[in-house]
């Protein structure tokens, strides 16, 4: 059983910094993508950042470009999310996601999402 663990929400003054971050375990685990998606109350969920597990080509939503960065650790299977010049609009739940190797779905784990509140 694959499971995805994220870590690092909280809440911080507009302008600051957090850092999430997702740990993936389970014996099948193999990815070929991971991503961080977000919620807002009333809103979709909607992706903020992504990564190619391979070669860590990266795509960011406008609204973070030049503010969040994605990252990985190969070899401990862990995502992460820098954020940085944090707005209140950023607040959300957070979302890990991971795309099977093998799976023709767009993603297939889903992390249990971690509160980022920002503000003003």
């Amino acid at each position: 059983q694959v499971q995805l663990v994220e870590s690092g929400g909280g809440l911080v003054q507009a302008g600051g910094s957090l850092r999430l971050s997702c740990a993936a375990s389970g014996r099948s685990f193999s990815t070929s993508r991971m991503g961080w998606f977000r919620q807002a109350p009333g809103k979709e969920r909607s992706l903020v950042a992504r990564i190619n597990w391979n070669d860590g080509t990266t795509l960011y939503a406008d609204s973070v470009k030049g503010r969040f960065t994605i990252s990985r650790d190969n070899a401990k299977n862990t995502v992460y999310l820098q954020m940085n010049s944090l707005k209140p609009e950023d607040t959300a739940v957070y979302y890990c996601a991971a795309k099977s190797t093998w799976s023709s779905l767009p993603y297939d784990y889903w992390g249990q999402g971690t509160q980022v509140t920002v503000s003003s």
